[in-house]
């Protein structure tokens, strides 16, 4: 089996093998490894060394590496599973590939990361992330492999594809295990497939974390898409036939793939648009793939002249029209995208691009750096690499704060602006005028003043658009100010306002905490950890530096200083008796802090399910219900136990789960509803239809009389003939509110009722 599955490797490797001597070190490598990993068998049962060849397999077939890569893929669980180290692989395979091998080491214990004052906790990045105070060992492996990119984005490219072998055998694993694996997916490695191309790894790797995340979605969208290709497979045949004529005719060698929407991306939008499956129109996509022709015309214009040649016969949706030929992605991609009408009436995509930028699509960063033939940072790409560096390099950043700035560098849209002199610029979407001028050059933003958008005199906080010109205006005596902070959009620009505030953040703790311990002094109360907590909770802050900070600057007003200190007074005078009852108890002063290890709940067994259920005793959950998702019984939820042993659970799709899980994956237990929960539990029907008298008198009738719910909330609006609105009500589980929305569906007028999240 190990031999037959090496075959396949060793043919592939032949062709990206440059001479004998790198051919003979791809058979040494598969060699060492099957001898250090030999007699470990994987969860599936198989010899572990089959997942070392599937990876070199995605690295050389699908992204389109060479020999190092393949060798460090076959190595790299060598040296964090055997006693070989990184110096045996330095001397078997040399320096560069040892080095590949351990920016895939992952780190086996917690690394010794500082916390940077203030940042840490959350002062000056307020992302969720950063609220998180614990170190988290899967932060920093994180952490460890981002750093990479600093030395050699094939490092990133391996374990891609690492995660997506882990995720083509993740049945095999426990159920928490894989929560943590499709969580740290989505967060990190989906977003980051994206960004270097990896188009066709990134759309396997979310259809895998929905098939394991809404399984019964996944298979209703794959089964309703299947059945929808067999019917429309001839009218699809009928449409692309002329545009085959018309590209014979014009002399073009070409090739037509058909292709449909994944499953995860009509969930999605389904989601996302509240639509049913037979309302998403843009299911079906066609890609014209094409020799250029060698006559001098550009590979753009030969683009644009297909697309002149099919719009003749076809119809075109103007605003549908994607020129990326022009301007291509920032992960490299390059075509020209249209909607044509076909002849039954539907609009269907037509992906017009050549050979090379069909193989920039499918292999990402690999194929495009091997097409250019250039200096690396001559590219768009490179550019946006370069800006990732620039967040990875932040020396006081600890892990949680970088995979939080790496995070929403990831997921950044971006936007085209254009300098005085009219050269473009490419920023994030969202970047204020101030974002702006730190791309620029980090004076102009540090002693930026205001800003002229299309010649018109703006503020800093202005958000800028497609094609906007912009002048900064500077002056001498200008410095950072710390409410930059609240409207910089960029990770480049909140690091160097956050650098330039440095010194003024700690002068500004020590005369909070000055002035603090002044006020205090006043009341006769000492600074203990005891007032400070209650300060910090009565202030709504996160830590001790956060309020020092806000005194010392201003923001915190001490004038209800008396009044809070009462409260804390009143609170001590009821410690004050329990202590004593305590002491009539036999119990000395060191029981106090024994008393409130008390509150602790007993310990939980993550290797077991946990049970979601009702206190028989007063009817209370043994469970919190997370906010920002609400699950109800039925749901697929993932659980969290906090430091006292409560669980707290979020639906498996809600993204703080998904955030928390991918940093905090020790703290998932399992969690299993069980079919004797009572409660009823708050959710949101939406509807949308055709307006007519009394009828929403008829849903709610229906709703109360006949199905005996209780409403808590009701909105709708009309517009036209066209009602939409929502209901939020009682329910006790997922079971009873799919059977409530299909039979408000059959009242007369309703179009349309899905579920969806309560937002406020």
């Amino acid at each position: 089996m190990i031999y037959k599955e090496f075959e396949s490797l060793r043919l592939a490797s032949l062709k990206r093998c440059a001479t004998q001597e790198e051919y003979e070190g791809v058979i040494k490598a598969f060699e060492f490894a099957n001898k250090a990993h030999e007699g470990v068998r994987r969860r599936s049962g198989e010899p572990y060394i089959l997942h070392p060849i599937a990876v070199a397999k995605v690295v050389v077939q699908e992204i389109g590496l060479g020999y190092k890569s393949i060798v460090a893929a076959l190595l790299h669980d060598v040296v964090e599973d055997t006693e070989y180290t990184v110096e045996d692989i330095s001397r078997l395979f040399g320096e560069k590939i040892a080095s590949l091998v351990d920016g895939l080491t992952k780190i086996k214990s917690a690394m010794d990361s500082k916390h940077s004052e203030a940042a840490a906790d959350g002062i000056l990045y307020p992302g969720k992330l950063t609220q998180i105070q614990e170190k988290s060992l899967q932060a920093e492996n994180f952490k460890r492999i981002l750093l990479t990119l600093n030395d050699d984005v094939r490092v990133i490219l391996i374990k891609l594809a690492d995660r997506l072998h882990n995720l083509r055998t993740i049945q095999y694993m426990p159920e928490r295990k894989k929560d943590k694996i499709l969580s740290e997916t989505m967060y990190i490695f989906i977003p980051l497939a994206h960004r270097l191309g990896l188009y066709s790894m990134k759309s396997e790797m979310e259809n895998i974390w929905l098939r394991y995340r809404e399984p019964e979605a996944y298979e209703t969208i794959s089964r309703q898409l299947n059945e929808l290709m067999a019917r429309k497979q001839y009218a699809i045949d009928q449409f692309i036939q002329p545009i085959e004529a018309i590209l014979k005719k014009a002399g073009y060698n070409f090739t037509i793939s058909k292709r449909t929407k994944t499953p995860y991306s009509i969930w999605k939008k389904m989601q996302t648009k509240s639509l049913p499956f037979d309302q998403i129109y843009d299911l079906f996509a066609l890609r014209i793939i094409f020799e250029p022709k060698d006559n001098g015309t550009t590979e753009r214009k030969q683009c644009w002249d297909i697309y002149s040649l099919i719009s003749e016969d076809y119809q075109s949706k103007l605003d549908r029209i994607r020129d990326w030929v022009s301007t291509p992605k920032s992960n490299g991609y390059e075509a020209l995208h249209c909607t044509l009408m076909s002849p039954q009436g539907n609009w269907v995509e037509v992906q017009i691009r050549t050979v090379r930028m069909n193989e920039i699509a499918e292999k990402g960063i690999a194929a495009h750096w091997s097409y250019k033939g250039v200096s690396k940072t001559e590219s768009d790409l490179d550019e946006w690499l370069n800006k990732v560096r620039e967040v990875l390099e932040d020396p006081d950043a600890n892990a949680l704060q970088l995979l939080d700035k790496f995070h929403d560098e990831l997921l950044s849209s971006e936007i085209y602006v254009f300098t005085p002199k009219g050269e473009s610029r490419r920023l994030p979407k969202g970047s204020t005028a101030l974002d702006f001028a730190y791309y620029i050059h980090t004076e102009i933003g540090n002693r930026a003043i205001a800003a002229k958008v299309n010649l018109k005199l703006v503020p800093l906080s202005h958000v800028l658009k497609n094609g906007d010109q912009i002048e900064i205006i500077t002056a001498e005596s200008q410095k950072p100010q710390r409410e930059w902070l609240n409207f910089a959009a960029t990770p480049k620009a909140k690091e160097l306002i956050y650098n330039a505030l440095k010194s003024d953040i700690k002068n500004s703790i020590k005369e909070g905490q000055t002035i603090l311990e002044a006020e205090l002094a006043k009341h006769g109360v000492k600074p203990q950890m005891r007032v400070l907590k209650k300060l910090i909770r009565e202030y709504k802050l996160n830590n001790k530096e956060e309020l020092y900070s806000k005194i010392g600057v201003g923001l915190v007003d001490l004038s209800g200083l008396e009044k809070i200190l009462k409260k804390n007074t009143e609170n001590k005078f009821v410690k004050y008796w329990n202590f004593q009852f305590l002491n009539f108890s036999g119990n000395n002063d060191k029981d106090d802090s024994k008393d409130k290890k008390t509150d602790k709940l007993p310990e939980i067994n993550k290797k077991q399910d946990y049970l979601l259920q009702e206190n028989p005793l007063d009817k209370t959950l043994t469970y919190k219900v997370a906010e920002c998702c609400k699950p109800i019984p039925g749901d697929a939820v993932i659980g969290f136990v906090d430091d006292n042993n409560q669980v707290t659970i979020h639906k498996k799709v809600c993204p703080q789960a998904t955030a928390l899980a991918s940093i905090q994956g020790g703290k998932i237990v399992n969690v299993k509803w069980t079919k004797h929960i009572m409660l009823s539990f708050l959710a949101r029907i939406e509807m949308k239809g055709i307006d007519r008298l009394g009828l929403v008198n008829d849903i709610t009738k229906y709703i109360t009389l006949v199905l005996s719910i209780n409403i808590r909330k009701i909105h709708f609006e009309t517009h036209d003939g066209i009602f939409e609105g929502y209901i939020d009500l009682y329910v006790h589980n997922t079971e009873d509110l799919d059977l409530l929305m299909k039979r408000i569906q059959k009242i007369k007028g309703v179009e349309n009722v899905t579920r969806v999240d309560i937002k406020e």
